[in-house]
């Protein structure tokens, strides 16, 4: 017994394998494309249809951004390239002011920059702090798609000074940045209520209120230099 128990394998050399027995075989596994990656991969996607695709994700955000609704398309398949655009342009059209060659503190280019982005760190991080469940960046590509309204207000008060700058001339302006004031507004908070804690969304909605119309304002009060 003991001597069996020091040989536990001495019985394996009697054991004998039949020849119609296979002792080899291919193991490895086949892994076939994924369909998921095909779809989605663009390594070998021609630029120009990569510039059409953001393209159109871009212009379908500002579609939702006219026809603002409870939806999580912005959320879900957020991007920058929007709000850089509508950053950019509003800065541009802020330009050559009354105020700029008076030297009385008109808004140059960085300063509306700053103003945009800055503003908008700061009511991100506000929701964040309030117990938002809404990402630091969908937060900022809600913000920023919003100023649209507000970008072409500026265009019509462009086209609007151009015949001068009178009280008739004030006052459609006056209307046309009241109701893209409050349609930038309505269209932020429609983005964001479902991502706020039920019983904060007035703390959340007090900074966009002040956001959107620190750039009303800039907007209103822009007179084209002589």
């Amino acid at each position: 017994m003991a001597d069996e128990a020091s040989r536990p394998f001495a019985g394996l050399s009697e054991v004998s394998i039949p020849e119609d027995v296979p002792v080899e075989g291919d193991i490895s596994v086949p892994v076939g494309p994924s369909r998921r990656d095909d779809e989605f991969s663009t390594l070998d996607e021609p630029v120009k249809e990569t510039v059409l695709r953001d393209l159109r994700a871009v212009g379908t955000k500002f579609v939702h951004v006219l026809y603002p609704k409870r939806s999580s398309a912005l959320l879900r398949d957020w991007d920058l390239w929007g709000p850089l655009l509508l950053c950019v342009t509003l800065a541009l059209l802020l330009q050559g002011g009354a105020a700029d060659s008076d030297d009385q503190g008109g808004p140059q280019f960085a300063e509306v920059f700053v103003i945009v982005w800055f503003g908008s760190i700061i009511i991100t991080l506000n929701s964040k702090l309030l117990g938002g469940t809404i990402s630091f960046f969908q937060s900022l590509c809600v913000l920023g798609y919003c100023i649209m309204p507000l970008t072409v207000a500026m265009v019509v008060c462009r086209i609007v000074l151009i015949g001068g700058s009178g009280t008739v001339s004030f006052a459609v302006r006056l209307v046309v940045v009241t109701a893209s004031f409050g349609w930038s507004t309505f269209a932020s908070t429609a983005f964001l209520a479902d991502s706020q804690p039920p019983n904060r969304k007035a703390l959340v909605v007090y900074p966009v209120f002040l956001f959107y119309f620190v750039i009303g304002w800039m907007i209103l009060t822009f007179s084209p230099s002589q």
